[in-house]
């Protein structure tokens, strides 16, 4: 019989590359992890894992293993909370969410609220954490709801376990300061600010390569970038008090931003997908927190608020 905590550990190996790493993620000493495994191995009658160089991969054997670990583990979730919720006539249970900065500030903040009153059994746990950081701990079931970004152009890893919703697109605007001479027009050609200095998030973000991708697809130039923040209430700073550019999604900026000038592009349908991820075996909970994260974040593309974080 094979041993469902030994098979998680095996999963979480597998996801995270090295024995260290999935040690380092669950608590344990990596020999501790290695033991367990063994274990496994013996139960299963066939190598499971093999090194390459510093990390570790699956064997055909320990392939067939995890993908049924996904599913043997997803149901005893599924059937652990359908339990919970007939034995207290509600929904109960803990909801964990990750979300990125403006989207935890914008739905997911909004959405706690509103489940409190909606379900009062539901416990939500939040976390602001980048997409490429939480999916990895919303495959190890870790979390259980994850809001994420994709920009046009740029898309995410397809993982077929996982079920992507779409939640609202946002345009991308042109952040100036309001002095500047092109701030009073209704559109923006993004080809006139070539000699702007601009303001964008951290090399390696997904926003830092479509600022890059926009200035030398659209506006045909190298932007000169000075300044990196991957919070854009920084960026709209940076762009208030230096005379800097940004480009910018609509969750990012308000209708109204002091000392700044929120302008969209001319000629270009430059925008972003919010979105959610959440295992295919959803439980009833999951998804009663879902739906409502994505009620809300619909009515939050329609309405104004004051600049947010990336």
């Amino acid at each position: 019989m094979l041993d469902l905590h030994r098979l998680r550990l095996l999963r979480e190996v597998h996801v995270r590359g090295t024995l260290h790493a999935a040690a380092g993620a669950l608590g344990y000493s990596p020999s501790a992890i290695s033991q367990h495994l063994a274990v496994l191995e013996r139960e299963a009658g066939a190598p499971l894992l093999e090194r390459v160089g510093r990390r570790v991969r699956l064997t055909d054997a320990g392939h067939v293993l995890v993908r049924h670990a996904d599913l043997l583990l997803e149901g005893v979730e599924a059937a652990e909370a359908e339990v919970a919720a007939v034995a207290a006539g509600r929904l109960t249970g803990t909801v964990r969410i990750s979300a990125f900065q403006s989207a935890f500030l914008r739905i997911v903040a909004p959405a706690v609220g509103v489940l409190a009153d909606s379900h009062p059994g539901i416990r939500v746990e939040a976390t602001e954490t980048e997409v490429e950081l939480a999916v990895p701990a919303l495959r190890l079931q870790q979390l259980d709801v994850l809001v994420g970004d994709e920009y046009d152009g740029q898309p995410r890893v397809v993982h077929p376990e996982l079920e992507r919703q779409p939640v609202l697109r946002e345009a991308i605007n042109v952040v100036l300061p309001a002095g500047h001479p092109r701030a009073s027009a209704t559109h923006v050609d993004l080809a006139n600010l070539a000699d702007l200095r601009w303001a964008a998030c951290q090399p390696g973000t997904g926003h830092h390569e479509m600022h890059l991708r926009a200035c030398r697809e659209i506006g045909r130039f190298e932007p000169d970038l000075r300044y990196t923040s991957d919070d854009f209430a920084i960026l709209l700073e940076l762009v208030r008090t230096t005379g800097a550019g940004a480009l910018l999604p609509d969750l990012a900026v308000g209708s109204v931003a002091p000392g700044v000038a929120v302008r969209p592009l001319r000629s270009s349908h430059l925008g972003r997908e919010v979105f959610l991820l959440t295992r295919r075996a959803r439980t009833p909970t999951v998804a009663a927190v879902a739906r409502t994260l994505g009620v809300v974040g619909r009515e939050a593309a329609g309405s104004p608020t004051p600049p947010a974080g990336s």
